[in-house]
């Protein structure tokens, strides 16, 4: 069985709320906008910095829920600024014989990082 990599989940155009150079690392993510997407906590991540073409992978800790919370932690917080706007996606292997039934879910959000738009 042979696997491709497909999008399995997106937070589109999230606004930078915070920023810990000295935590010990990840990104923290509203754990509401997490289960939206269906993002695991420590789940792997790459993360596009929209305001300065930043791209990098980290993880995801959860946030308090409803909270609107996106954090750059540890290194990462090197890579962006509190009102940056960044796009938050993971990928699965999926069996190539199942890719043209997958779908990702994504979400867009609004300055507050509250769901606007839901894709599923």
């Amino acid at each position: 069985m042979r696997l491709i990599t497909l999008l399995k989940s997106k937070i589109h155009r999230a606004t930078v709320t915070g920023a810990s150079q000295h935590y010990e690392g990840s990104m923290t993510i509203d754990a509401s906008l997490c289960r939206l997407v269906g993002l695991r906590e420590y789940e792997k991540i790459l993360v596009g910095n929209v305001e300065n073409g930043e791209r990098f992978e980290t993880y995801v800790i959860y946030g308090a829920a409803e909270s609107g919370v996106i954090e750059l932690n540890g290194a990462t917080a090197l890579l962006g600024r509190i009102g940056d706007k960044v796009t938050i996606m993971n990928f699965a292997q999926v069996p190539e014989n199942e890719a043209d039934a997958h779908h990702p879910q994504i979400v867009l959000v609004d300055d507050k990082n509250r769901p606007k738009t839901i894709k599923k």
